[in-house]
């Protein structure tokens, strides 16, 4: 059975803003898909399938605010995400700027 992705949106799932090349944020990370532990929680279609569209600073944050067992575990939904204090101020300082601005690396 092939599973089909949620198609590439044109903007960012999380600052919202206008980008040409977004990435896959799975939300389960794929590294846990063979865990016994998530294989009883969530089916193999939800962990393939449950992903966010995201521009890159977004993901960098993203990975930046959990670690990959916390991202599968706690922070597994866009909203469980926008929990993270320290991703929902980020997102929020970049929603504003332009489509082509990078953040510093020591943001």
């Amino acid at each position: 059975m092939t599973l089909k992705l949620p198609p590439q949106p044109d903007r960012c799932e999380l600052c919202e803003r206008p980008i040409a090349r977004l990435t896959r944020h799975h939300l389960i990370p794929k590294r846990l898909h063979r865990k016994k532990r998530f294989q009883r929680q969530f089916d193999r279609e939800d962990m393939i399938t449950r992903t966010l569209w995201v521009c890159r600073p977004c993901h960098n944050a993203i990975h930046g605010a959990a670690s990959e067992q916390e991202l599968g575990e706690r922070y597994n939904t866009r909203e469980a995400l926008l929990e993270l204090h320290e991703l929902a101020r980020f997102v929020e300082w970049l929603r504003d700027k332009p489509a082509g601005f990078v953040p510093r690396k020591g943001r």
